[in-house]
């Protein structure tokens, strides 16, 4: 190996960052753009922040002594403060929504999306970098706030390509587990963040396992040892006897809220319990089925973020990999109310509440569950080279198809007829103008429509067969070139 060839850098990309092409980009762009159209429908204004803030800003993340890169991606300014790239759209939002209080109107309806950056450890479907959608209402302690968040999330994710029966939106109170924690006389944060850490793995390890991390601890499968919440029996119990009665599949919300009310809730648990019941009245009246929004007090999502209400959307289309294996995508989005995020700026309790989906990782559930077709990659009419002297021919032709607005693009590499053809398969082209020295001379052009003729090909088995049919494959007056590049595509 030569020196040169030693130096080279080797082409790759960051762990944790994807290179995307038009499929995946065409796929993310439609749900933007549909959900988008939902959200200003329902009265959402657009907002953009930028990519860094400040760290002390992001709030979840607060700066160490050295650098706040925990779970952040951080540097330092000229000025030697550390910015960090976002972590989500909220954390900004307050910052902006604390900033510009005095003159924005209130409540504040703000939709936003984009890039978020996260500094994790990287693995199958989880990166460090995608992309982003949601919707906030700042300044308003309504639960009819939290209903139409829920409602209006409902629509988006419809709008984005899921039918009825293909996702749920689940929704609790954080206030439930205080409740719990009051009544028992639990009052170290540190303690309830465990226990709820604990509450959090229910779905995946049972009451057992919920009972041991509520306890001492649990060794789970590995060997690992993960020290548990230390908490009083008659609390777990509570817990336990709480969590039995959330076992609720079947019921409706209101009958949610009945089978649980028996518990020790305490003063907390009591006002989430009112607060789910005017949740529950709103998406009533706004037509929200039993069947796209439950009520599951066993959701405790956004342990240190949330103070209220907390949703989140569940994935329940069949999903396989590209080996065909069956695979659970689960969350696709979720949300809450946070009524300490912007106080956190200026000191001032402020309400709010909102709901967040990952573009990136709807956009990729859809695609394994066999939705991907629409999202291929439309590409230009391809214009066939064979003679530099017919250069303003091939010149022409696509100038006239731009001009009708049809994406069309002439062939400047160097290769021959058969894999000028075979580039335009490859990129998607819906047609091929072919202006060869005899249709120039007749005032004609041949048109292949790539499509029926891949169609029409598969039909045929024959290659004497095929030649001789040339499907797919017209010849027209040369001022019916647009006409019928139009009549192809549409």
């Amino acid at each position: 190996m030569t020196d040169e060839a030693s130096n080279r850098p080797e082409a790759r990309a960051p762990r944790g960052f994807a290179d995307r092409r038009g499929r995946d980009l065409t796929a993310e762009r439609r749900i933007v753009a549909r959900v988008s159209e939902v959200y200003e429908r329902w009265g959402f204004e657009a907002l953009e922040t930028p990519a860094f803030e400040y760290a002390d800003a992001l709030g979840k993340f607060l700066p160490d002594a050295d650098r706040p890169n925990e779970g952040v991606f951080a540097l330092q300014d000229d000025d030697d403060q550390w910015m960090a790239l976002r972590y989500d759209h909220t954390a900004p939002l307050a910052r902006f929504a604390a900033q510009n209080w005095e003159t924005l109107p209130k409540p504040f309806r703000r939709y936003a999306y984009g890039p978020v950056w996260r500094n994790e450890k990287p693995g199958p479907g989880r990166f460090r970098e995608f992309w982003q959608c949601d919707a906030d209402t700042v300044g308003s302690d309504r639960p009819e706030a939290d209903a139409e968040i829920i409602a209006m999330g409902c629509e988006g994710l419809r709008a984005a390509g899921l039918a009825a029966g293909q996702a749920v939106i689940r929704v609790s109170n954080r206030k439930l587990f205080d409740g719990l924690f009051d009544a028992g006389g639990i009052t170290d944060p540190i303690q309830r963040l465990t226990a709820l850490r604990a509450v959090d793995k229910y779905d995946r390890l049972g009451v057992e396992g919920v009972r041991l991390l509520l306890g001492e601890g649990r060794l789970d499968e590995s060997g690992d040892y993960t020290k548990g919440a230390n908490l009083p029996a008659s609390v777990i119990g509570a817990i336990e006897a709480f969590l039995a009665s959330a076992e609720t599949s079947g019921l409706s919300r209101a009958g949610v809220l009945d089978a649980v009310s028996g518990a020790a809730l305490g003063a907390a648990g009591e006002e989430a319990l009112k607060e789910l019941a005017a949740i529950d009245r709103a998406l009533t009246a706004m037509g929200v089925s039993q069947d796209d929004v439950r009520f599951d007090p066993t959701i405790v999502r956004g342990l240190e973020y949330y103070t209220g209400a907390v949703f989140e959307a569940e994935l329940l289309l069949d999903t396989k990999d590209e080996k065909g294996r069956a695979v659970r995508f689960g969350s696709i989005g979720g949300g809450g109310r946070y009524d300490d995020l912007v106080s956190r700026f200026t000191g001032q309790s402020t309400p709010a509440t909102g709901f967040s989906f990952g573009v990136s990782r709807l956009a990729s559930a859809l695609r394994a569950a066999g939705r991907g077709a629409e999202d291929a990659t439309r590409g230009p009419v391809v214009a066939i080279v064979f003679s530099e002297d017919d250069m303003q021919h091939y010149l022409d032709a696509v100038s006239e198809l731009r001009a009708a607005g049809i994406p069309a693009e002439l062939y400047l590499g160097r290769a021959g007829m058969k894999a000028q053809m075979k580039y335009a398969d490859r990129r998607g082209a819906p047609a091929a103008v072919i202006l060869g020295g005899d249709e120039i001379a007749a005032g004609q052009v041949t048109i292949k429509d790539l499509d029926a003729g891949r169609a029409r090909a598969a039909a045929i088995a024959d290659n004497d067969a095929w030649k001789a049919e040339r499907p797919g494959q017209q010849t027209v007056a040369r001022d019916q070139l647009v006409a019928v590049v139009r009549s192809i595509i549409e």
